[in-house]
């Protein structure tokens, strides 16, 4: 294991949840199916209910989150951004961790250290230490909404065949039915996430 990536530079680069939120422009996502992308944002982030509380107690009570901080690379005109974005802020916040959001065009070299199947999916929440290590990252989607995107690209290599984009667009608009059917996206992220912090500590 090499030495860790370290982004202690970043740190205060970022503006706080709040001002992501009032920046938000509206916009209209078909193929996702979200008719206003800043109103569903805050609905989401409102709606958020602890489905189980030993889910809640567990991020309520991690051991040290002043060691911790979170920069959350995104934009708002993605989708999956819409969905899960309003999750981290909600767990952020019920942890007591320090959260800002690196706009990804102003910050494309650091999203370039997090892509996805060569991609640069987002939301990507990178999670430091005090001395800016990088302890992990989630994103950009429940890995279980991922494995639709990773089924399609790997079925389909070719983008330049002539259904491609058809194809894609039904992906998405799959997708975008899994986030919509129940609140299981939403258990989900918060296993992951419980998981991925349990790795913090050891």
């Amino acid at each position: 294991m090499g030495a860790r990536l370290n982004l202690k530079h970043k740190i205060g680069q970022g503006i706080p949840p709040q001002q992501f939120i009032d920046g938000m422009q509206n916009r209209t996502m078909e193929t996702s199916n979200i008719t206003n992308t800043k109103e569903r944002f805050i609905s989401v982030y409102e709606n958020f209910t602890w489905a189980q509380e030993d889910q809640k107690v567990f991020f309520t009570t991690l051991n040290n989150p002043s060691d911790l901080h979170c920069l959350i690379l995104c934009t708002d005109w993605c989708p999956d951004v819409i969905w899960n974005v309003p999750l981290l802020f909600r767990v952020m916040e019920q942890s007591g961790i320090s959260t800002e959001v690196l706009l990804m065009e102003k910050h494309l070299e650091t999203m370039d250290l997090f892509l996805t199947d060569g991609g640069r999916n987002q939301p990507i929440a990178v999670f430091l230490n005090a001395s800016g290590d990088v302890l992990g990252r989630w994103g950009a989607r429940p890995a279980y909404i991922q494995a639709v995107m990773d089924r399609f690209k790997k079925n389909n290599p070719n983008k330049q065949a002539a259904n491609y984009k058809e194809k894609l667009n039904l992906t998405y608009r799959k997708i975008g039915d899994l986030y919509q059917v129940n609140n299981e996206y939403q258990e989900v992220i918060l296993r992951e996430l419980r998981d991925l912090f349990t790795t913090f500590s050891s």
